[in-house]
């Protein structure tokens, strides 16, 4: 579902602004407002208000999409901001959206009707609309012929979007960046020494590289900006400096690329929110969507529940960004009440997979060690996704007891951790501590200091092994002994009877603290 917010959050803020939230509306079309209409669009429209010059005129406008059910208004300013203006759209719940001063209605139009088409029937989000990619290849070569060279163009973090068709002058650099589809490492450092990447990230201006000593060529670098945010930027193999007509002439193609590039990453941002969108429901219980619909490949999958410390938790946009940097081409990624879940294949080692996966969580724990990962079980149709994703959740919840197992946790590995969780939050502990030898020893130990429960528990962790069970507490295997002969004094205990030991397992598994279970989603 597109919403108004994810509309502004897909333009950015270089574009739009909210001013004013309401509730959250599905954005089905967009539509003009005319000051003297007597309606203003449909239920679902996002309104444009391109007509409207005065508060008076603002005030009816608001008044007619309430009363339409319109999902939102977007104002320029000033009176976007005007105070009776925010009053009454605060006061009829309806969301009011700045459009900035440098931004122009028809840009506004021609991006929001690509982003609705595009939320209706999303492709790859990683590729958007071939015809966007199409219109970039001809602005590189015209840009060719303005500046009589060859051109590439490219996103903000040096990708190759296009480039031209001309290659009577090239270097090495150039080959291996379109080759690669992006600037290779030994490029982007020569770049970064001679200052241009930071030239780019604080300035409009054109940037003139001399010809480097490893035999790279000059380059005229163009930034590509949108109300001050870096889009991408051109890269021409020029024999020199440029002439002042010509610089003239690529500063203008600069401002037709700019709305390319923000139209090619507005519509890979709702693709992406549609996607997570699809598989977020099916994550909580099967749909009617097939496998295809789903971009899901072929099964079975694993869901995968990503959690730790710091920004890694719940930052959606990072975890794309950096299985995308790892070959995920099309990531599968989507949160559920507070946790992230990725949706992989169980075989095979290729990207987007079980086994990459881990791999990939590995890695970054060496840098970040508070991350790890818990899988669920096997899905072998979609209607098991939402199983596979309740086991990753709770093996996930159970990270205390088994935190010192490494940064990934199968639920083939844990389930028994699992079944006694599952066991011990189904009946309250005071009704578990009922009767056995674990009630007086808990009282004996506050009363005395002693540690009984705890030698009793590491004696049956390590299945009654003296010497593993004195490693876990760190003590000398005759202390445990004669532990266990002094706790038998106290209490009787029949550490003999499997039953006996079973439900002294679940009564201490009952004593231990909590684990943060995930919020109970739908």
């Amino acid at each position: 579902m597109l919403t108004v917010a994810g509309v502004v959050d897909a333009a950015g803020a270089a574009l739009l602004k909210v001013v004013v939230a309401a509730d959250e509306a599905e954005v089905r079309d967009v539509t003009l407002a005319e000051p003297d209409d007597a309606t203003t669009g449909q239920s679902g429209d996002l309104v444009l208000g391109a007509g409207v010059a005065t508060p008076e005129q603002a005030l009816a406008v608001v008044a007619r999409c309430q009363e339409a059910g319109a999902a939102g208004l977007v104002l320029k300013p000033p009176l976007a901001a005007h105070p009776d203006v925010t009053t009454a759209a605060a006061e009829r719940r309806l969301t009011l959206v700045e459009l900035q001063r440098h931004g122009s209605w028809a840009q506004l139009v021609w991006l929001l009707r690509g982003m609705i088409d595009r939320a209706v029937a999303p492709g790859s989000p990683e590729t958007g609309e071939p015809g966007v990619y199409d219109e970039l290849f001809a602005l590189a070569d015209a840009t060719a012929a303005v500046v009589d060279a060859p051109v590439t163009i490219e996103d903000a973090r040096s990708r190759v979007l296009a480039y031209s068709s001309r290659q009577d002058r090239t270097d090495p650099a150039r080959v291996s960046t379109i080759v690669g589809r992006r600037a290779p490492g030994n490029v982007i450092a020569h770049f970064r020494s001679r200052g241009v990447f930071r030239k780019l990230a604080t300035g409009s201006e054109l940037i003139f590289v001399p010809q480097g000593p490893d035999g790279t060529l000059p380059r005229l670098v163009i930034p590509i900006r949108a109300g001050g945010e870096l889009l991408g930027s051109i890269w021409a193999v020029v024999e020199g400096p440029v002439p002042q007509g010509q610089l003239r002439d690529l500063q203008g193609t600069a401002s037709v690329l700019a709305l390319h590039l923000l139209r090619l990453r507005v519509q890979a941002d709702v693709a992406r929110r549609v996607s997570a969108d699809r598989l977020r429901a099916v994550l909580r219980a099967p749909g009617r969507m097939g496998r295809e619909e789903l971009a899901l490949p072929e099964g079975p999958w694993r869901v995968v529940a990503l959690g730790g410390t710091g920004e890694m938790v719940d930052n959606l946009a990072l975890w794309e960004s950096i299985t995308r940097r790892h070959g995920w081409r099309q990531p599968l990624l989507a949160d559920v009440g507070d946790v992230l879940f990725a949706v992989l294949v169980d075989e095979g080692a290729s990207p987007g997979s079980r086994r990459w996966m881990e791999k990939l969580v590995h890695d970054v724990a060496v840098q970040d060690p508070g991350l790890y990962a818990a899988s669920g079980g096997v899905a072998r149709s979609l209607t098991d996704l939402p199983r596979s994703r309740a086991e990753a959740a709770e093996l996930l919840a159970l990270r205390g007891p088994t935190g010192q197992r490494g940064p990934v946790l199968r639920f083939e590995d844990h389930w028994a951790e699992v079944v006694v969780h599952r066991v011990v939050g189904a009946v309250p502990t005071a009704d578990l501590l009922v009767g056995g030898p674990l009630p007086d020893l808990l009282a004996h130990d506050r009363e005395h200091g002693t540690d009984y429960v705890a030698t009793v528990a590491a004696w049956l962790d390590q299945q009654g092994d003296p010497q593993r069970a004195a490693r876990q507490l760190h003590v000398h295997p005759n202390t445990l002994r004669y532990r266990l002969r002094r706790l038998t004094e106290v209490v009787p205990v029949d550490l003999d009877s499997p039953r006996t030991r079973l439900a002294l397992q679940i009564q201490l598994a009952a004593l231990r603290p909590a684990p943060t279970a995930p919020r109970p989603v739908a």
